[in-house]
């Protein structure tokens, strides 16, 4: 039974809410008979919903105390998750599903959600990217977005002055990501938390604001259009059939980056990153060279994030300044929280979430992204530790008889 003095907080949450959301939930402008409707009714189901949730919360954690349902949950994910993902026969039987469903899937729906869905994965593999620096080697980056800038304007610009096409550019764009990745890690070496967040997010409206001012080189806030999209051995394709061709090239790409992904967190550098995530000075005094693990992991994540540039930029063969704000990098940034901090599947898993979802909630109009919002709070208070955790791996020594 809940105390009397957590209904009363409650009713000041609800209230709380009530006040916040009245601009966007309440008041309604009618342009054409120039008035203001007051949608009270709107205020009362926000009321009741917060009300409510409130009270389930505080009821819920009345019944499992935050210690035991840390472990709880990541006991739970352990023994589901990890025990499919170690067994080689459903791993087999569920990548075999999932390959049949991607690859079934433009035949079955539009090119409208294919075209959705080649995004999703694009961001799939930003994700898998972010989660390199900041989930295995614990760096903060908040200019990740100005590498994915690097890899888009490296095909417009090869493109426009040299008749470059998609397959030459797009490992010219990913190595000269990679570089400004190395020219970002150099000045850091010494920063972390969030001095390293501070910098990395300066670093990337600095790029930004190069692209938008420096219109001799750029083109400036006008973009650069008529990108060419991917050839396919110089057959013509139409839009349609380009848009299934990006979409089968992201889902090959999606599985080289799961793969090599998880060849580098079971290899050396992974556990250096590891380490380095976990105590810095620690990994330090047992022999690991700090300054080459972080430029390492700087360079492989700037790397991804060139790539999907150059195919960001050939899907929708425009790109200017704006399509590169702090939003986006906030947005590969969540995916990885959201999903679990080191975890593959929980990137991938999160990366399809926090792109589908505003996608299919438009039938939400203007509240969509309200309860968008709403959604991920409820997820950071029900589980902080993301979707998926990683689970820490451990090593047993038993004594031979």
């Amino acid at each position: 039974m809940l105390p009397l003095k957590e209904f009363s907080k409650a009713l000041g949450v609800s209230l709380w809410f009530v006040f916040l959301t009245f601009p966007l939930m309440v008041v309604k402008v009618d342009p054409i008979e120039r008035i203001i409707r007051y949608r009270w009714d709107n205020c009362a189901y926000v009321a009741v919903v917060t009300f409510t949730a409130y009270l389930l919360m505080k009821f819920y954690n009345l019944r499992k105390m935050r210690v035991g349902e840390t472990k709880k949950e990541v006991k739970e994910s352990k023994n589901i998750i990890h025990s499919i993902l170690n067994n080689k026969k459903q791993m087999v039987v569920l990548c075999s599903i999932v390959l049949v469903i991607a690859a079934v899937f433009p035949q079955i729906f539009s090119s409208y959600q294919t075209n959705v869905m080649t995004t999703a994965l694009m961001y799939v593999v930003l994700g898998l990217g972010l989660n390199i620096v900041v989930g295995m080697a614990g760096l903060l980056d908040l200019g990740f977005v100005a590498f994915y800038a690097v890899g888009a304007y490296s095909y417009a610009l090869l493109n426009l002055h040299f008749g470059l096409g998609f397959w030459a550019v797009l490992p010219i764009g990913g190595g000269i990501a990679a570089i400004f990745g190395i020219l970002l890690g150099f000045p850091v070496l010494r920063l972390r938390g969030d001095y390293l967040a501070i910098v990395t997010l300066g670093f990337g409206e600095i790029i930004r604001l190069i692209l938008e001012n420096w219109g001799e080189f750029s083109q400036g806030p006008s973009g650069i259009s008529n990108i060419p999209r991917p050839g396919f051995f110089g057959m013509d394709l139409s839009l349609a059939s380009s848009i299934t061709y990006i979409y089968y090239l992201m889902v090959i790409g999606v599985i080289i980056t799961i793969f090599v992904v998880n060849r580098l967190q079971d290899s050396r550098l992974g556990r250096a990153w590891i380490a380095l995530r976990e105590d810095e000075v620690a990994c330090q005094a047992m022999g690991i060279d700090k300054r080459k693990t972080k430029l390492v992991a700087f360079s492989l994540g700037a790397f991804w994030a060139g790539i999907i540039g150059v195919v960001f930029a050939a899907k929708t063969t425009f790109i200017n300044p704006a399509s590169f704000t702090f939003l986006e990098s906030a947005i590969i940034l969540s995916i990885v929280v959201l999903g679990g901090m080191g975890s593959i599947i929980g990137v991938i898993i999160g990366a399809l979430i926090l792109i589908l979802m505003p996608e299919y909630l438009r039938a939400l109009s203007e509240y969509r992204m309200l309860a968008f919002g709403g959604i991920l709070v409820a997820m950071m208070v029900f589980r902080p530790q993301g979707m998926i955790a990683n689970v820490r791996r451990t090593y047993r020594f038993e004594k031979k008889e």
